[in-house]
């Protein structure tokens, strides 16, 4: 039986968790033009890097899924982190090596891929769990941890490099945070099941319409993140011919904006309900998407990309939040399918961006993930409201009674 304390202690594993994963992707994107120079690739490899990197998430995503279903999301999220440290001393051998091995490294990327993955849904479903016993939105704040984090890990990438010891020093913190996360992740992880157990046959089926639904919305905001981290700054700096000193501003905002949204997102779902807040986030960053495509002036893009941000800060956690609702017995399963949008959107929005920087050109190409978060303001009723503790408790009591064991 859980302590008066085991919820709160969950919940800062579980956002521990989140800031290790923040903290290492950071690190690794950031390095890439110190991978490129010491393994001496061109960009064309980075890109398919990156591209392994999204299949093989994919793939840690399903696995997360089955490992939730075998032993619990707890071990889902904790041999992900372990993962990714494993991937993150394969990088650091493979670049120390006198003689870099590439395979090594694109073996290591591979393997970081499927550990990212496995977090990313681990994470979730633990998420969802805790945040059931609070008995109100906080997936907010887990996001929030996130970004901070990746602000903090490209900070330590830039100081590193400062110093003379780019790469192998944020590498070797983000290792240590992932372990210790892990090691600790095991014993304070929420423990619970929401999953059918592997060979069980459960009488009622997943919500697909839901999974669907609530994965479209994932695809949108991780298409919106994908072109805006991808594309803004060069943007800025080749079209807009912006100083060196200007051109990564526009992604700097646009960071800023996705922290500021997540660190009020909870607060604001619970005072004005999940619909209101994914009504006017998706509104808003439709908005700043047009205002890039429409006004190819440094300052507007610049404004642009911030307001870009408020939907990736808010419908990410809240459509979790959501897709966790639909079935709470089940919810592991669900959150491990809605998050392989992620990463269809993670590469829809660098590619499609990229196929188009020609013609029509890169400010116009602004709208296609404009495009794709206008049908969210259709759905937004489907964002179920925040419902007590106890509520909770009763629906998925029943939800579990209905899974054959």
């Amino acid at each position: 039986m859980s302590t008066p304390t085991a919820p709160a202690r969950e919940r800062v594993a579980v956002t521990l968790s989140y800031a290790a994963q923040g903290l290492g992707y950071a690190v690794v994107v950031t390095s890439l033009p110190a991978f490129k120079d010491r393994l001496g690739i061109d960009d064309l490899t980075v890109s398919l890097l990156v591209l392994l990197v999204c299949v093989t998430a994919a793939l840690g995503s399903v696995g997360a899924d089955v490992m939730a279903k075998w032993r619990g999301s707890r071990v889902a999220l904790a041999a992900g982190l372990a993962v990714e440290a494993l991937a993150f001393v394969s990088v650091i051998v493979s670049v120390l090596l006198p003689d870099p091995a590439f395979v090594l490294f694109a073996g290591a990327f591979g393997l970081y891929g499927l550990g990212l993955g496995a977090v990313d849904a681990g994470g979730a479903m633990q998420g969802v769990l805790v945040q059931r016993q609070y008995g109100r939105d906080i997936m907010g704040g887990y996001f929030a941890a996130y970004t901070a984090a990746a602000i903090v890990g490209a900070v330590v990438v830039a100081g590193a490099s400062a110093v003379g010891a780019a790469v192998i020093a944020p590498l070797v913190v983000s290792v240590l945070l992932a372990v210790t996360v892990a090691a600790w992740g095991l014993r304070v992880f929420d423990p619970a099941r929401a999953a059918a157990p592997i060979g069980a046959h459960a009488r009622t089926p997943l919500p697909r319409r839901g999974v669907w639904l609530f994965g479209l919305v994932i695809l949108a905001a991780f298409t919106v993140d994908s072109a805006v981290s991808t594309w803004s700054t060069v943007y800025l700096q080749d079209d807009l011919l912006a100083t060196a000193a200007l051109a990564p501003i526009g992604y700097a905002a646009y960071q800023a904006a996705i922290l500021v949204t997540r660190l009020v997102t909870d607060r604001a779902a619970g005072r004005f309900g999940r619909a209101r807040v994914v009504t006017v986030a998706t509104a808003v960053s439709v908005a700043g998407c047009a205002l890039v495509a429409a006004l190819p002036l440094p300052i507007a893009a610049v404004i642009g990309f911030a307001l870009a941000g408020v939907a990736v800060g808010a419908l990410v956690p809240l459509a979790f939040t959501s897709a966790g609702a639909l079935s709470p017995a089940r919810s592991d399963e669900i959150i491990a399918r809605v998050n392989l949008f992620n990463y269809a959107g993670a590469v829809l929005g660098a590619v499609m961006l990229g196929l188009l920087a020609d013609a029509p050109g890169l400010g116009i190409a602004f709208l296609l993930p404009a495009a794709l978060l206008v049908p969210v303001l259709f759905i937004t009723r489907r964002f179920r409201a925040p419902v007590s503790a106890g509520a909770v408790a009763d629906r998925a009591g029943r939800d579990a009674a209905s899974v054959d064991r």
